[in-house]
């Protein structure tokens, strides 16, 4: 049962709504989908003089800071209010996915393996799918990219050599703008690979791809309340479906695993519509990044101690008192 161990909303009746005027109330109710429906039609018209990638990152960048002022503006919840400490640490980790990150992707991550695929396969054979409208072209590689990390996600909660270097990332307290970065690098390099680069799509397609996830996914963790329309809901992840992922609640941080689509979680019945503020693991305990560093590697080797020294050892096992 949902809620049984910490408090979690379910359904859309009852959590909370944007509060003011008919203009506040008009521009948090459209402001997603227009900018869904102005990035796509941008990437879709521009001259290839400015359809690059250095475009789409300067596009990434001001987007966030445009949604951090948002978030002072009509934060969801009070206790989410960013401080020192948390930008901090946070922009630690954006610096940390720009530079280091980036380059291990590089050398040895997907794009990596999807280069090294790429050419070892006659992909002739799939030219048919460069002559798909380009739109469709888009959908399919962040629908691709987005089921491979529903799965991906999916395994991190179920299998437990996978689930320690993800957990790091379940002991945010808090949602804000950058809290997407935060986590273990192993967790944030698995993460990260997917399986839509394969396909030879045009890069007008993959442009439009990247701005299909920066229009849904950056409102994962974000502290901005929205009256999203229900269409919107029902479709996309959600601040909404993302807290309830990263709520104290067991079963409910069970659910919810898509990063763009949330249509995929129904398909497999792991969709919970609802919202929750108190997150993370362990009461809310804030770990510092020492931690988050070493934490996957720390649990790694106690679970390995514990069983290979019950297996081999002959010595009654202690037993805490209770």
């Amino acid at each position: 049962m949902i809620g049984t161990t910490a408090p979690v909303i379910v359904g859309w009746d009852n959590i909370g709504t944007v509060e003011g005027g008919p203009i506040k109330q008009f521009v948090f109710r459209w402001f997603q989908p227009t900018m869904l429906f102005a990035l796509i039609a941008f990437w879709y018209y521009a001259p290839n003089s400015i359809a690059k990638t250095s475009t789409a990152i300067g596009i990434g960048i001001g987007f966030k800071v445009m949604l951090l002022a948002l978030e002072w503006v009509n934060p969801r919840y009070e206790s989410w209010s960013l401080t020192w400490k948390e930008l901090v640490t946070d922009l630690f980790y954006v610096s940390l996915g720009y530079t280091v990150l980036a380059m291990i992707e590089r050398y040895i991550g997907s794009d990596a393996v999807i280069e090294a695929v790429q050419h070892s396969f006659d992909w002739s054979k799939l030219a048919w799918f460069i002559g798909l409208p380009l739109l469709l072209q888009a959908f399919l590689i962040s629908f691709i990219f987005d089921f491979g990390q529903y799965w991906m996600h999916r395994g991190m909660h179920n299998w437990y050599p996978l689930w320690l270097p993800h957990s790091v990332h379940h002991y945010i307290t808090q949602f804000n703008i950058n809290k997407g970065a935060v986590g273990n690098p192993v967790e944030l390099f698995l993460i990260g690979i997917g399986i839509g680069g394969f396909f030879d799509f045009l890069p007008r397609a993959a442009l439009l791809a990247g701005a299909m996830g920066l229009a849904v996914g950056t409102y994962q963790h974000i502290n901005v309340r929205f009256n999203s329309p229900r269409w919107w809901r029902f479709l996309f992840n959600t601040t909404e479906h993302h807290s309830v992922h990263h709520s104290q609640d067991f079963e409910a941080s069970r659910s919810n695993f898509a990063g763009t689509y949330i249509f995929i979680d129904r398909m497999f019945g792991t969709c919970v519509d609802g919202e929750a503020e108190l997150l993370g693991l362990e009461g809310g305990r804030r770990m510092s990044i020492r931690e988050q560093m070493t934490y996957p590697f720390t649990e790694g080797w106690k679970a390995i101690k514990a069983r290979w020294g019950k297996a081999g050892s002959s010595e009654p096992l202690v037993v805490p008192a209770e």
